[in-house]
């Protein structure tokens, strides 16, 4: 099962996006090409059979994250669903809503908030996080207990992989009744997930996170939470988000969360041996290498370092055409700014300059751990010759 590779190069960018799982991609074919029809097709058994893909997706969604099938609303992914999320309940309100926001969130949730708080709709408050990019729950609680209107704060973030202490939140949240978005976007299928016993109003999933395609997500809605649409046009998903259903992606996007309930925790045990090497490897090969974020409490197939005193943009120039690896998040592609999570976690200019993102998954072979470790050493010890 090597779908990403061809001419030995190594993909390990699985925070920006997964290969398709084959067995995934085989089914979304069969959406595609046989059971074609259209979800809201009532009159003949084409729409009938499409709509029943799109009802086994709610089932495969809620079984994995314990949640109603009838909370899941699909959509194109989890920039889609963050902003219907903040923007439909801003806009349903009729007074300016308090919005706390861990300042290490996807830019989806922070250039929402901010176009919001321009249009005057709300107001941010921005928690603090720790040189490890932590949370801390006794200001959490503080603010929750002095009322806010939503919390947003991630289940794990996409750049230094640190998994927030979600069942405390749950019981925060609960205790003052505060509503939470979670972006849940690099967790689903990573880490166990409970949105029903943690209290989460708005959770939001994107499929090519975990091994489906592209352009199809969900978010899943509390019973008893209530958002404005910020798309209309026919009233689809009870008038939240109108528009024809994608049905070959939301059947693949159910697929994948079957397949993640049946061989995550297989996959992620493996995958975080592979990482460990990996972070072994380099350490042991690069004099001075530091690892970022929480190493007791990130994802398995995380991998976050900086090598001060080498940018990272010498080390990725080199290494771009035989190993995929990141200097931060694809979420502001082609901008040129530092990182606002390693802003955020106050960490030294050289360390930022230094940072590099690696993502491990699924189909990373050991092999190709040894072989990018061997990679990365060799180009660090050359850019060190070329300038001593």
């Amino acid at each position: 099962m090597t779908a990403q590779h061809h001419n030995h190069r190594i993909y390990l960018d699985y925070h920006a996006t997964t290969p398709v799982d084959p067995r995934v991609a085989q089914l979304v074919y069969h959406y595609m090409t046989t059971v074609f029809g259209n979800a809201s097709s009532t009159d003949h058994v084409f729409g009938d059979e499409a709509g029943e893909a799109v009802a086994e997706a709610k089932q495969q969604i809620a079984r994995l994250i314990n949640c109603s099938p009838k909370e899941v609303i699909f959509t194109s992914g989890a920039t889609e669903s963050i902003n219907l999320a903040i923007q439909g309940l801003l806009l349903k309100s009729s007074k300016t809503m308090k919005l706390a926001v861990l300042p290490v969130e996807h830019k989806a949730v922070l250039d929402t908030c901010a176009s919001m708080a321009k249009k005057g709709l709300t107001e941010v408050i921005f928690l603090k996080v720790d040189n490890r990019a932590c949370l801390d729950l006794e200001e959490l609680e503080r603010v929750c207990r002095q009322g806010i209107d939503l919390l947003c704060l991630m289940a794990a973030n996409n750049e230094v992989g640190t998994i927030y202490p979600l069942p405390e939140v749950g019981e925060i949240v609960q205790r003052y009744g505060v509503r939470w978005l979670c972006d849940a976007s690099q967790a689903v299928g990573k880490i166990h997930l409970d949105f029903d016993r943690w209290g989460i109003s708005f959770l939001a999933i994107s499929g090519h996170k975990f091994y489906a395609p592209k352009g199809v997500g969900a978010l899943v809605i509390r019973r008893g939470q209530f958002l404005e649409p910020i798309l209309y046009g026919g009233g689809h998903q009870r008038g939240l988000r109108s528009g024809t259903l994608n049905v070959p992606g939301i059947a693949g996007l159910g697929e994948a969360c079957r397949l993640r309930l049946l061989e995550m925790t297989e996959d992620e045990t493996r995958v975080e041996q592979q990482r460990n090497r990996l972070q072994y490897l380099l350490q042991t090969g690069i004099e001075n290498l530091v690892v970022n974020g929480d190493v007791n409490h990130r994802l398995a197939g995380n991998l976050h370092v900086s090598i001060p005193g080498i940018p990272n943009s010498a080390i990725i120039a080199r290494v771009r055409h035989r190993i995929a690896i990141s200097t931060g998040s694809a979420c502001s592609s082609g901008v040129e700014a530092p990182s606002h999570v390693l802003r955020a976690m106050q960490l030294p200019d050289v360390v930022i300059d230094g940072a590099l993102r690696i993502g491990l998954g699924k189909f990373t072979t050991d092999d190709e751990v040894e072989q990018a470790a061997q990679i990365i050493i060799n180009t660090v010890l050359e850019i060190q010759n070329y300038f001593t």
